[in-house]
């Protein structure tokens, strides 16, 4: 059964500095018909004005994945990390017991485009951890790139829950192919372009529930950028 998520049926809001959209319930947003799906808690398609962004402020109890679509996010924390986050980059913080960071667009002149995503960790308390790496465009091509774990290999990085993220920029005409064990979900989110899931026709801000299925496959009409979450 696939359960599809449109994008204007989102919440959305406006700030000015910040035009971002809610997948799921978020801060003053709330739809109690979507509060996450499995351990997948918050996606959020963000767009920072240059030079503004997200003062300092405190997570805990949460593994956090930021995605870059287009521009470059300039990160700080309370662990000491400073980064500079660009397309291609998947940045996991674990806030565990607590943890401060900023997050401001780096640019003075161009906008910065992204996704920030939520998933419920394995248990409270955790240790606060910080890990980054780079997902070049050829490794993402017209296949499923694992970029997040809870077994990490290949150079995901490590979330604390059982499942997996891929990533995949896909040319118009071609597809991949994922199956799906037993007792297995999914969530696939289209970040731009338009595929078809299973034949379900997806466009950009588009996301989908899996469950039920064997396997999925993902085939670009457009050129697209799509995640897929492995969930248990």
């Amino acid at each position: 059964m696939i359960r599809v998520r449109r994008s204007a049926e989102r919440g959305h809001f406006d700030h000015g500095w910040l035009d971002t959209y809610h997948t799921f319930s978020f801060a003053e947003y709330h739809d109690a018909a979507h509060m996450g799906f499995r351990k997948l808690r918050v996606i959020n398609e963000d767009r920072v004005a240059p030079g503004k962004g997200f003062g300092t402020h405190g997570h805990r109890d949460m593994e956090i994945l930021t995605y870059i679509l287009q521009g470059a996010l300039e990160h700080k924390d309370s662990m000491g990390n400073g980064s500079v986050i660009r397309p291609g980059d998947v940045q996991r913080m674990s806030a565990g017991t607590g943890v401060t960071h900023s997050e401001f667009n780096a640019s003075k002149a161009e906008p910065v485009h992204l996704l920030q995503i939520w998933i419920l960790p394995e248990r409270a308390n955790l240790k606060p951890g910080y890990e980054q790496n780079t997902f070049t465009p050829e490794e993402r091509s017209n296949r499923l790139r694992l970029v997040a774990s809870g077994d990490p290999r290949d150079g995901a990085v490590r979330i604390h829950q059982d499942a997996d993220v891929f990533a995949s920029i896909l040319d118009p005409g071609k597809e991949v192919r994922h199956a799906l064990r037993a007792g297995r979900h999914a969530w696939v989110q289209v970040a731009r372009g338009a595929v078809k899931l299973n034949g379900q026709a997806l466009s950009a801000g588009d996301g989908a529930a899996v469950g039920g299925e064997d396997a999925l496959r993902v085939a670009a009409s457009a050129p697209s950028e799509v995640l897929l979450f492995d969930l248990a």
